[in-house]
């Protein structure tokens, strides 16, 4: 981190209070000595003006942030939690403190090498609420994947840019993304920290937008995003987020990829839907499920997340079983989508089969503690699937006998195996316990990965770093021979930075048994929102 330019604030404050008492102790020494009234009176000014100035010092030391770690002036507590930029030498969250030593390491390694390198920084929140398993174990897999991808650029790959890897962390509600991006920014314009690329951003939500607006438009640094799939939060022929590049297919693009896989009737749809208007994630699904439901015979049933109750849900079912649809659309946030699962397993109608459909915001409706995963056995008249951004087994090898061959095209086996060797290299004892089934560490990896790529085909004379508007201009030719290879499929960019035809991995949840036994996600197919595979051909030629 940058050098330190202030004093901690206890000094700042202990010093003048300590100068305050031996000054009150000598007067009162004085005072008893019988000192001549010039001299008592001098001693008086002299300790009233050196005391005055001592409170200025005080007050003025008071207003001081209250730095996180000495010597990290990018590091500071806001609203009880510690924002800003670290080099994994600050542990934000418990869970990350195996994975942020090796950062930390790693980074040693890299600024103690003699050769230049680049920054990247992984932009998430990184102080989860400490109750909710869900937010903690997806910030985990998440940094463990811009790791590996640090790890590979660097140990494996032997890069000739070193790759030092920072964490910023924006606060639990995003509310400081600016503040977190000025220190950012400062780091872009350093010679010594050369920061290069912001990656990450986990939430399609307004706070994001913003500070990756700020970042593009007003800092014009380059970012990759990570698991953000709201279809407006993208770059567009009009500059909106000049710069801004995304690994994941959007949520009208896994919508339409749903709508090829699953093949149904649009008049047996139902759509219950968040009406929320700031939660960007569900206001794009509202209108990418709109769309793949037009023709339903029934209105879209709608909710207030931060009004809805499970007695809501079981008045939608109600309804549900009063239709003649079986395939329920979701666009919603998992809480709420864990509610409604459980009103359907205690539907009257279970005669009746149906299927609730979403997108990849689901990611970690496994982890939800109110699911009831008996809902799905209860019966066996319930299915749940949804279209993910990736799945370890979307393009491995296969596992047993019969099993379907990994796709010849729109991904590579050789790129997800890369990162199952780095898993094997990096043991839970390193980095904690994984896990890829969620495709969170599988995202993060390759938004990672892109934002070394762009560095890395810049193609600078060697001891020099790109430009930040060279690598811009890199993100426009990620394509055809050139698309990123991720461990999620072909990352195949458009000239706006978004990627096209996007492989999509059908997943649906597979419960143990019982009520409380939990479950696990089973892979069920790739689809493409175009509705044919993405060929290194069509990659070239983009909309060929």
């Amino acid at each position: 981190m940058a050098a330190p330019r202030f004093w901690p604030s206890y000094l700042l404050i202990g010093g003048p209070v300590l100068l305050l008492a031996v000054l009150g102790l000598a007067l009162w020494l004085g005072w008893r000595a019988g000192l001549v009234p010039v001299v008592r009176g001098v001693l008086v000014a002299v300790c009233a003006v050196l005391a005055a100035g001592a409170v200025g010092v005080i007050v003025w030391a008071a207003g001081l942030p209250d730095y996180c770690q000495s010597g990290n002036e990018r590091l500071v507590e806001e609203d009880g939690q510690c924002v800003g930029v670290s080099d994994g030498s600050f542990v934000f969250d418990q869970r990350l403190a195996a994975v942020s030593d090796r950062i930390a390491r790693l980074n040693d390694q890299v600024t103690g090498g003699g050769t230049a390198y680049a920054t990247i920084a992984l932009m998430i929140p990184m102080t989860p609420d400490e109750d909710s398993e869900a937010e903690r174990a997806q910030l985990l897999r998440e940094v463990q994947g811009a790791y590996l991808a640090q790890y590979q650029a660097n140990v494996v790959r032997k890069e000739d840019i070193p790759i030092r890897l920072v964490l910023a962390n924006p606060g639990r509600d995003l509310d400081h993304g600016r503040q977190v991006a000025d220190w950012l920014a400062e780091m872009a314009r350093s010679p010594e920290d050369r920061l290069r690329v912001v990656f990450g951003f986990n939430l399609s939500v307004a706070a994001n937008a913003d500070t990756i607006g700020y970042l593009t438009r007003e800092k014009h640094i380059p970012v990759v995003g990570g698991p953000i799939t709201a279809t407006g939060l993208a770059n567009d022929a009009h500059g909106r987020y000049p710069g801004l590049v995304k690994v994941v297919p959007s949520n009208l693009d896994q919508a339409n990829a749903l709508r090829s896989y699953l093949g149904e009737d649009a008049a047996k749809t139902f759509l219950i839907q968040d009406r929320s208007s700031t939660d960007l994630y569900s206001e794009s699904l509202r209108a990418a499920f709109g769309e793949v439901t037009r023709g339903s015979a029934s209105d879209p049933q709608e909710y207030d997340p931060t009004q809805v109750t499970k007695n809501d849900f079981a008045m939608m079912v109600n309804n549900l079983c009063d239709s003649e649809a079986t395939t329920i659309y979701f666009a919603g946030r998992p809480p709420a989508l864990a509610l409604l699962i459980n009103a359907l397993g205690d539907r009257g109608c279970k005669q009746r089969h149906f299927r609730v459909v979403t997108v990849s915001g689901a990611s970690t409706i496994a982890l939800e503690p109110d699911l009831d995963w008996g809902a799905l056995t209860r019966g066996k008249g319930l299915t749940v699937e949804y279209a993910t951004i990736t799945h370890p087994d979307a393009w491995a090898a296969p596992k047993k006998a019969g099993d379907p061959e990994p796709p010849t095209t729109g991904g590579s086996p050789d790129a997800l195996a890369a990162l199952t060797d780095l898993l094997e290299a990096n043991p839970p004892e390193r980095i904690g316990p994984t896990d890829l089934s969620d495709g969170r560490t599988i995202t993060m990896y390759d938004s990672a990965l892109t934002a070394v790529t762009g560095i890395m085909k810049r193609g600078v004379a060697k001891g020099e770093v790109p430009t930040l508007s060279g690598i811009e201009e890199t993100w426009r030719r990620l394509r055809g021979a050139h698309s990123v290879k991720g461990a999620s499929g072909w990352i195949c960019l458009d000239n706006n930075g978004t990627p096209y035809d996007k492989a999509v991995a059908i997943v649906r949840l597979v419960p143990s048994g019982g009520d409380s036994a939990g479950g696990h996600l089973d892979f069920q197919g790739i689809a493409w929102p175009t509705g044919k595979p993405l060929t290194a051909k069509r990659c070239a030629d983009i909309r060929g």
